[in-house]
């Protein structure tokens, strides 16, 4: 049975999802301090941080505090929680985070990326072959994200329902344990966790490559919005980013390659192969909010209404914002 996960997180969940919460510190204490601080959320590993350090662009005049989640829905879930003021995503996790219809964020910038390693993987020796054969079967994935959307749309364009099978919803690192311990028989997932799924002999039995769109959300709380110091701060990062990998791409592929595979523990051939594929198939890089922008992230939570997933129609316009587009326009 498809279920939604609370958005309010219970403290005993708290504690368990977000171990530097107490250590973070609010809003009117990151504004008091001689340098403002932003606490930026990362998933799978701290590729960004590494990114920033390896380009030489880690020199911000502002403290960046990162935290590493499986999930960019989890991330989202911190952003509610108070725990961070800016998350990376993709367009799912904030539907999600404001379906109860009072988010405390308004998504800021779009950050265009590959959507490779966006699959639907079967263990060694399944003798699946093709989306058809998972009738019946049981699938975990990662629920709220990417992998819920697209392996709702790979069951449709093979003629399946939801529920023809028999879907749980996992964590990454839950969902590649089930699928290696064979209490299911299939994992749509992401990122490290496919990478690794790969690495143990799994096998790909579809792709969300060419269903996702590529955008990437930033979300800011609006405690960011509302302070001048934090918002030049957020768009200054976002945008050193996008010039960190234009660094990496013009030259620096095998460097960083190197960094991605002693962080994943990867063959470096296979990290390198991964970094030039995704750069060559959409190279990463951040764009201001337009309607475009909107109107794609709107089509992807109609779908999670048709779905079931969401109760009523949501206009997603709502917690979407142009208030850092001039500020990110100049930093880029």
């Amino acid at each position: 049975m498809l279920f939604r996960r609370t958005l309010r997180t219970s403290a005993a969940a708290l504690a368990l999802l977000l171990p530097f919460a107490a250590a973070c510190g609010n809003q009117a204490q990151a504004e008091s301090s001689s340098t403002v601080t932003l606490r930026v959320g990362a998933t799978g590993w701290k590729t960004e941080e590494a990114l920033l350090k390896y380009a030489g662009l880690d020199d911000t005049p502002y403290k960046v505090q990162w935290s590493q989640f499986q999930g960019g829905d989890q991330q989202l879930q911190a952003i509610r929680a108070g725990a961070l003021d800016l998350a990376s995503s993709s367009e799912i996790p904030p539907i999600f985070a404001a379906a109860d219809g009072e988010p405390n964020f308004k998504v800021v910038a779009v950050q265009r990326g590959a959507t490779l390693n966006q699959e639907v993987v079967v263990p060694k020796g399944s003798k699946v072959t093709g989306i058809a054969g998972l009738k019946g079967k049981k699938i975990g994935y990662v629920q709220n994200t990417t992998a819920h959307y697209f392996l709702y749309e790979l069951l449709k364009q093979a003629g399946l329902k939801w529920s023809d099978v028999n879907a749980k919803p996992l964590l990454p690192n839950d969902g590649l344990a089930a699928l290696n311990g064979g209490s299911i028989d299939a994992f749509a997932s992401y990122g490290t966790s496919i990478i690794t799924a790969h690495q143990q002999g799994a096998t790909t039995v579809g792709s969300g490559k060419d269903i996702l769109s590529g955008n990437f959300l930033w979300s800011a709380r609006d405690s960011v919005l509302k302070s001048p110091k934090q918002k030049a701060a957020a768009a200054d990062l976002i945008a050193r980013i996008t010039k960190a990998y234009a660094y990496v791409r013009d030259g620096h592929l095998d460097g960083f390659a190197q960094v991605t595979a002693d962080a994943t523990h990867q063959p470096l051939a296979q990290a390198r192969k991964d970094l030039t594929d995704a750069q060559a198939q959409r190279p990463t890089q951040a764009r201001t909010v337009g309607d475009d922008t909107i109107a794609s992230q709107q089509k992807v939570a109609n779908v999670f209404t048709e779905l079931g997933a969401l109760k009523e129609h949501m206009d997603v316009k709502t917690f979407w914002t142009t208030e850092l587009n001039a500020h990110l326009e100049k930093a880029l």
